[in-house]
């Protein structure tokens, strides 16, 4: 009896990311952040990927690491301390059920002991099974086939904002870079950092002192991905449709407005109707360039999980994640009702809550087909549905996460008329033939800029600027000069980790604005400094031994990307000027 022909396919989209945090901190948002993490995301999630393949399933996810994220988890510092992380985790385990049982807490001492189990379970798995590389494990996975994974900018720069092409084109470059170096083989796809894309227009910052009388002409995002051979990235559906992205919030910020009015002048929006549910090609310059294409979330199945009201993960059968016992830190509670008071929390049932993911997954699966059977593409081309998650929300901050992929996986794998794929696969059968143009945004709150860009955010921005354009200048004099290559590399490291988007999204949540508002000042601060040695070094100044000194604490501390070239700074190869002509 012939297969069911297959109506529409699932691209599951994973994106991964941690910003850069190995000395500088420990908790809770430093290292013990990273190896926290590690333990209820990354571990689990190849637990499960190998897992299924191991039951004839090829998982078919595609999956984003930012390259600053792996260069941590490479790191031979963070293994040694993520051994650590465990073990004290184990011995916190192990403490609380001495307690509970002089307390006489039966329930209490046996999560205890589920957590001492979890933990032990994932210390054997990272030294026996992994030998203490996951990069490795997850290269092995697309080696043969069954996941792929994207490459992103190097440290999840926020791309549109930056204020010139120069800092865009080192992000991009060296997140390819990098890839190479460590999955031994071109990335195909790249997962824009929040998703946030910015079209070729005359641009002028929007930062007042950084305003000049003449915007300057600045290339699509998409341009520099097909300059470095990427075929595809992918963008919140409302970027698609093409329609208005600027969001309430943009009132209560000047720069914001000013921004969208820019673009706005230069952008007409095609009305045509754009489905999310097929890939389209992207050209903001109407101008030759090799076909990069953008695939869009589908914003069913991305509110079914994400939603704090109405997804999944606020069953009130699973872990809580907010409420702790101490010492030890570990979680002994369900989300309960009502969920917004911990006093009332009650214990957690972990039986329970695997009954609950069973339901979910296939009501998941469910979902997805219904979504394949109602979604509309050209032609007969069938349908894929894009579910675009944070990979940190599984198994994080939703315990249970990646026990839900497995299962969802599963039924979606056995399903008659879905078939999960990955987004390359889709490409390589049905190549797009339609070119849209898309407007600005991201899927950040109110779908533009204001997350990143708002009255709390706008002097990192200063600081940003500041050192790009002082980075340029260092680079165009400095890049041939030898003596100060290790110094100029240092200097170009401690941009990119000011570059990163965290540090403004932190600020704007007030989730750790302290930590981030110290990080933006600590590698602004490094960045200055070490610009003014290389300046007096290649002036053959005496540099005194403190200078000496603070360069060797900003390599041992800052020590990501080895393989990072100034010179990426010093001009745009493609510049978008030479291009209109």
């Amino acid at each position: 009896m012939p297969k069911p022909r297959k109506q529409g396919y699932f691209a599951l989209v994973l994106h991964s990311h941690i910003p850069y945090v190995l000395d500088h901190g420990r908790s809770p948002h430093g290292t013990d952040w990273l190896s926290e993490v590690t333990a209820e995301t990354y571990l689990p999630l190849l637990d499960m990927l190998f897992r299924l393949v191991s039951e004839g399933i090829s998982p078919k996810i595609t999956l984003g690491f930012t390259p600053i994220l792996v260069e941590q988890l490479a790191d031979e510092t963070f293994q040694r301390d993520f051994v650590g992380y465990l073990q004290q985790r184990i011995e916190a385990a192990r403490e609380n059920q001495r307690q509970f049982r002089y307390e006489g807490n039966t329930h209490m001492r046996g999560l205890a002991h589920f957590w001492e189990d979890y933990y032990q379970q994932k210390l054997e798995a990272f030294l026996d099974i992994y030998k203490g590389d996951l990069i490795g494990a997850f290269r092995r996975l697309q080696d043969e086939g069954h996941i792929e994974i994207l490459t992103s900018a190097a440290t999840h720069g926020y791309l549109p904002l930056l204020l010139t092409d120069n800092s865009v084109q080192a992000q991009i470059r060296l997140g390819v870079v990098s890839y190479k170096e460590r999955f031994g083989r071109d990335p195909r796809g790249f997962w824009l950092p929040e998703c946030a894309y910015r079209p070729r227009y005359a641009w002028n910052p929007p930062i007042e002192v950084y305003r000049s009388p003449r915007p300057q002409l600045r290339k699509g995002i998409e341009e520099f991905l097909a300059e470095s051979d990427l075929r595809y990235f992918l963008v919140d559906a409302h970027l698609l449709r093409g329609g208005q992205t600027l969001g309430v919030y943009a009132e209560r910020f000047k720069g914001l407005q000013e921004l969208w009015a820019q673009f706005q002048r230069e952008y007409n929006p095609e009305r045509a109707d754009r489905t999310p549910y097929a890939p389209y090609l992207v050209n903001s310059s109407g101008l030759p360039m090799q076909p990069v294409a953008c695939f869009a979330r589908d914003p069913k199945t991305g509110m079914q999980v994400w939603s704090g009201a109405h997804g999944y993960p606020g069953d009130e059968f699973y872990l809580e994640f907010h409420k702790k016992h101490y010492p030890g830190n570990l979680r002994y509670w369900r989300v309960s009702w009502p969920k917004d008071d911990l006093g009332a929390k009650q214990l957690y049932e972990p039986y329970l809550a695997m009954g609950r993911v069973h339901d979910h997954a296939k009501h998941f699966a469910q979902l997805v087909y219904q979504t394949v059977v109602s979604a509309t593409t050209e032609g007969d081309q069938p349908p894929v549905v894009v579910a675009m998650y944070d990979t940190e929300l599984f198994g994080h901050w939703w315990f249970e996460g990646p026990e839900f992929l497995y299962h969802a996986l599963k039924q979606l794998h056995m399903h008659p008329h879905v078939e999960p794929i990955t987004c390359d696969a889709y490409l390589e059968k049905y190549p797009p033939k339609t070119v849209v143009a898309l407007p600005e945004g991201s899927w950040g709150e109110g779908g533009y800029h204001w997350i990143w860009l708002n009255e709390w955010t706008a002097w990192t921005w200063e600081k940003v600027y500041e050192a790009e354009r002082l980075m340029i200048e260092l680079a165009q004099t400095y890049g041939d000069v030898e003596q100060v290559q290790t110094i100029l590399r240092q200097a170009a490291r401690e941009l990119l980790l000011l570059e990163s988007s965290d540090w403004q999204f932190n600020i704007s949540t007030f989730t750790s604005r302290d930590y981030a508002e110290q990080r933006v000042n600590y590698h602004y601060s490094r960045f200055l400094h070490l610009a003014s040695l290389v300046q007096r070094v290649a002036a053959q100044e005496s540099i005194p031994v403190d200078d000496w000194n603070l360069l060797g604490e900003a390599e041992e501390r800052d020590r990501c990307f080895a393989q990072l070239n100034p010179k990426w700074w010093a001009a745009v190869e493609f510049p978008a000027a030479e291009r209109e002509e």
